[in-house]
């Protein structure tokens, strides 16, 4: 089975971006909503599943359940939008335009998980 280029590239990017969870912590325990227990023990688990979940793309195999993960990790994931939102902290100094941006792109990330299911 050949893989087409922009699976690769979702794979990537989400490896990479899980890496990145290890890499700068912080950043992402300050956008995890106060009313979330353990940011920190939230990170790595959230880290570790886009990692798992981007390497299991390219395994023909796995395909199909890590597209469904991913789409699960991108729901589980979206209070973190709202409260960067709502929470000037939160917000990285981005401007209110990219943060609503940010929501509906959501779908769109989903969307194109979905097409590997």
């Amino acid at each position: 089975m050949t893989f087409p280029w922009h699976l690769y590239l979702m794979a990537f990017i989400y490896t990479l971006a899980g890496i990145n969870h290890f890499r700068n912590p912080r950043m992402y325990q300050k956008i995890i909503p106060d009313y979330l227990s353990n940011p920190k023990l939230l990170n790595v688990i959230s880290g570790i599943a886009e990692i798992i979940l981007g390497i299991a793309l390219l395994i023909p195999v796995l395909s199909n359940y890590a597209a469904w993960g991913i789409i699960a990790l991108l729901i589980a994931v979206f209070p973190t939008h709202i409260y960067m939102y709502q929470n000037p902290k939160a917000r990285m100094g981005l401007p209110t335009w990219v943060l609503l941006l940010r929501m509906p792109l959501q779908l769109v990330l989903i969307y194109w998980a979905y097409l590997y299911t």
